[in-house]
């Protein structure tokens, strides 16, 4: 990836996705947006598992730009939030379109994987969490966090199940 000074302050500068400064800003506004609208969102987290001796410095950027081929619409917003995680904020969605995310990054996911191995003998694993709301007074931004946040953490555990996806109550 070159480096632009243009972007340097809400890049990610190892994978050109969007920082989480940037990402927690926009999804602030878009929360306190959505309602006023009365308009639900999603917060997905995805923890991609690169084991560190694999020696490709660009795995990281090509797999970022596989998902983001998978979020279609203009609004969706991928950042990268620590070494392991990446968020997904999903706007203007229901659970149905939700699902449909979901599949597609699945999919893609799927399509890197067969893609890299070809070539590296290598398959990325992954996890991906999420919880949609309809955002309210009675609902706190911290508590989508959270509850994202914990259902990561069980998804870790888990070692069955890739995906899982709830309500904010």
């Amino acid at each position: 990836m070159i480096y632009s000074f243009r972007n340097s302050g809400f890049r990610d500068p190892e994978t050109g996705v969007y920082n989480q400064t940037y990402f927690m800003e926009v999804f602030h506004r878009e929360w306190h947006r959505h309602m006023r609208e009365h308009q639900s969102l999603a917060l997905l987290y995805l923890c991609p598992h690169i084991h560190e001796t694999v020696k490709q410095p660009h795995l990281l950027e090509f797999f970022t730009k596989q998902v983001q081929e998978a979020l279609l619409r203009a609004t969706d917003l991928l950042a990268r939030m620590d070494h392991n995680h990446f968020a997904l904020g999903l706007f203007n969605i229901d659970e149905d379109g939700t699902e449909v995310v979901l599949k597609r990054i699945e999919e893609q996911i799927g399509e890197f994987n067969r893609e890299i191995a070809q070539n590296h003998k290598l398959k990325i694993d992954y996890k991906l969490a999420g919880c949609i709301c309809l955002p309210t007074n009675a609902h706190k931004i911290e508590s989508l966090f959270a509850n994202v946040s914990q259902l990561s953490l069980d998804l870790e555990r888990n070692q069955q199940q890739t995906k899982a996806l709830i309500h904010l109550q």
